[in-house]
């Protein structure tokens, strides 16, 4: 590490505590050549996919849009906060997977999909109906009977892992 002060590039780590998070590691450092003291934290860096929209422009993942989508859909619907959170989790752990740099909003839209057809019918329905633009009543029933079909859990992040029937 190199020391802010003299900027040489020796130091000794003092003293590391890992956060009450259990997140972070801070490290007391010492320079070897100026003997300055400085701290330094330590944290895993996650890097999700670029998100690629259907329009061909790309963004940052932002799990709170996630969340979002799934809390409307599942407005009024008697599914606990934990369960909301442990598909978040899950669907993020499946783009942390994915073996490509971008994903296109389709896959997550697909990912949502399946998370909500195994938390609440209603809800999965409520997205589907918007993430697949229903024209008519047709196109409700089949969502319905898409629904009512067993449930394939995702398989980590494999592009072909979605059941796009």
């Amino acid at each position: 590490m190199k020391c802010p002060f003299c900027s040489h590039h020796d130091t000794q780590v003092m003293d590391s505590r890992v956060s009450e998070e259990g997140d972070t590691i801070r490290r007391r450092r010492r320079c070897l050549s100026c003997d300055r003291r400085f701290t330094t934290y330590e944290r895993i860096e996650l890097t999700m996919p670029a998100v690629v929209k259907r329009n061909g422009t790309r963004a940052e993942f932002d799990p709170a849009k996630l969340q979002a989508s799934l809390r409307l859909a599942l407005r009024k619907r008697p599914v606990s906060t934990e369960l909301l959170e442990r598909a978040v989790a899950r669907i993020q752990e499946s783009l942390l997977n994915y073996p490509e740099k971008e994903v296109s909003t389709d896959y997550i839209g697909e990912l949502v999909m399946s998370e909500l057809k195994q938390l609440d019918q209603v809800a999965y329905v409520r997205f589907a109906s918007v993430y697949k633009s229903f024209q008519d009543i047709e196109e409700f029933v089949n969502a319905i009977k898409e629904m009512q079909k067993p449930v394939k859990p995702h398989n980590g992040g494999r592009p072909d892992a979605v059941d796009n029937a």
